[in-house]
C-alpha cells in the first residue's frame, strides 16, 4: 500500500508541474476523439444551449459532454486530480485482476503492476496531456476487473459506457462474455475447448439492452441522432485526418477518393477479423483472449494515441507465465525505444521547426505499428508455445 500511495503522488506532482503545459494537444497523445480542447469545446457549447456536434468538430460521447458540464466544474487542476484519480483506480484494478487470476494476494507482485501501469510513458503522458483516453483505458480495465469478479451486470454496463466513446470496444463482447463465464484462472498451460456456450446469448442481449439505453438517453439529452455520425461515425469513416501516431491518417490523406470506401472497409476489417479467431483460440483462458484482442485493436484503430499500446504493455505484467516464451523482447523493446524517439523529433521538425514534412512523421508512426506488431505476434506466440514448454530443445514445434 504503501509503494501504491507513492507511486500515486509522484504522479500527482507530475500532474502539477509545469510538463503538462508542453503536452496539450500533441498529437502523438491525443486525437480527435479524445482532445481535452475539443472536450472544452463541446461543454462550452451544451452548456450555452448549443448543438455540441452541428460543428462537426466535437467527436465526444454525449455521456462525456454531459458529466463534464454538468457534474465536474471547469476547472484545470481539478481535471489534473481527477485524470490522476482514475489512473490510480485503474493500477489498482490491474493488480486486482492479477490476484484474481492466481487466487491469492502478492504484494510486491501487485506494486510492480501498478508501476507498470503508472509509470509507463506510453501512459503517463497522454493522462498528463489530459487526453481522453485514459478514461477509456480506466473503463477497459474495470469492465475486465468485474468479468474477472464475476459480475456481469457492471462488467456489460461499464462496457457499454466505453464504447459509447470508443467504438471498437465492443469488439471485447465475445472474450469478455467467456472470461464472465469461465472466469480468469490461468489455463494457458492447459488448453481445452470450452464445452457450454450458452450463457453467451444472454450476456449479449444484456449488452445489447445496455448499448440500446445509452444511445436512447444520449438521443434525448442532444435532442437528436447527430451525434452518432460525429462519434460512432467518426470512428469508422475517419472525417478528420488530423495527424496521430495510428495507420490511417496519412493513407487517408493521399488516397484518391473513389477508392476511399473500399480502403475503410479493408482498414475496418483489420480489426474486426482477429476477434473471432483470437478468442476461440485462446478460450479455455478468456483473460488472454481480451489482453490480445485489446492488443490487436491498439495496432489498427482509427484514431490511435500512444495510451492505446500502452494498455496493451501494461496488461502483459499479469501474464509472468508467458515471458520466458517471448521470442523476441529485446528487438520490441528496441524498436520502441526507436520509435519513442523518432516520433517528438520527427513531429517537432514537421509542426515545429518547419524544416521537415509530414513523411518524416508517417515513417516513425510505421515504425511504431511494427513496435506495436511485434509486441502482439510475440504474446500470441508466448501464448501458444505455454502448453508445449516441457518438449526438449531438439524438437521443433509447429502449431496450426
Amino acid at each position: 500500500m504503501t509503494t501504491f500511495a507513492a507511486l500515486v503522488f509522484v504522479r500527482l506532482l507530475l500532474a502539477f508541474s509545469p510538463i503538462p503545459d508542453f503536452l496539450a494537444d500533441n498529437h502523438q497523445l491525443t486525437s480527435p476523439l479524445t482532445s481535452f480542447t475539443r472536450l472544452n469545446e463541446g461543454v462550452f457549447l451544451l452548456k450555452n444551449g448549443f448543438d455540441p456536434y452541428a460543428g462537426e468538430l466535437v467527436r465526444h460521447s454525449p455521456a462525456q459532454l454531459v458529466i463534464f458540464s454538468t457534474i465536474l466544474p471547469p476547472s484545470k487542476p481539478l481535471f489534473h486530480l481527477i485524470w490522476t484519480l482514475v489512473d490510480a483506480l485503474a493500477a489498482w484494478s490491474l493488480s486486482s485482476v492479477w490476484s484474481a487470476r492466481n487466487k491469492q494476494r502478492n504484494a510486491r507482485r501487485e506494486a510492480l503492476i501498478q508501476a507498470s501501469y503508472l509509470l509507463n510513458p506510453y501512459l503517463v503522458a497522454p493522462s498528463l496531456a489530459l487526453s481522453t483516453s485514459t478514461l477509456d483505458n480506466a473503463l477497459c480495465i474495470l469492465t475486465i476487473y468485474f468479468a474477472s469478479k464475476g459480475r456481469p451486470g457492471k462488467a456489460l454496463l461499464t462496457l457499454a459506457l466505453l464504447t459509447q466513446s470508443s467504438l471498437y470496444s465492443g469488439l471485447l463482447l465475445f472474450p469478455i462474455s467467456l472470461l464472465l463465464r469461465y472466469g480468469p484462472e490461468s489455463r494457458l498451460a492447459n488448453p481445452k475447448a470450452v464445452s457450454d456456450w450458452s450463457k453467451l446469448l444472454r450476456y449479449l442481449a444484456q449488452y445489447a439492452a445496455f448499448m440500446a439505453a445509452l444511445a436512447l438517453w444520449s438521443t434525448l439529452v442532444m435532442g437528436n441522432l447527430r451525434w452518432i455520425k460525429e462519434t460512432w461515425g467518426a470512428t469508422l469513416t475517419v472525417p478528420d485526418l488530423t495527424p496521430n501516431v495510428g495507420l490511417w491518417w496519412y493513407f487517408f490523406t493521399e488516397m484518391f477518393d473513389h477508392f476511399r470506401n473500399f480502403f475503410l472497409m479493408v482498414f475496418t476489417a483489420l480489426n474486426i477479423i482477429g476477434v473471432v479467431p483470437l478468442t476461440l483460440k485462446f478460450q479455455h483462458d478468456p483473460l488472454y483472449a481480451v489482453y490480445l484482442v485489446i492488443g490487436n485493436v491498439a495496432i489498427f484503430k482509427s484514431y490511435q494515441t500512444m495510451a492505446d499500446p500502452g494498455l496493451f504493455l501494461s496488461f502483459l505484467s499479469i501474464f509472468p507465465e508467458v515471458w520466458s516464451y517471448l521470442r523476441h523482447p529485446l528487438p520490441t523493446v528496441m524498436w520502441h525505444l526507436y520509435a519513442a524517439t523518432l516520433l517528438p523529433l520527427f513531429n517537432n521538425l514537421w509542426l515545429g521547426q518547419g524544416t521537415g514534412n509530414s513523411n518524416f512523421f508517417y515513417a516513425a508512426t510505421l515504425v511504431f505499428g511494427v513496435a506495436n506488431g511485434a509486441a502482439f505476434l510475440d504474446s500470441v506466440w508466448a501464448g501458444l508455445t505455454v502448453p508445449y514448454g516441457e518438449i526438449k530443445q531438439d524438437h521443433s514445434l509447429i502449431q496450426i
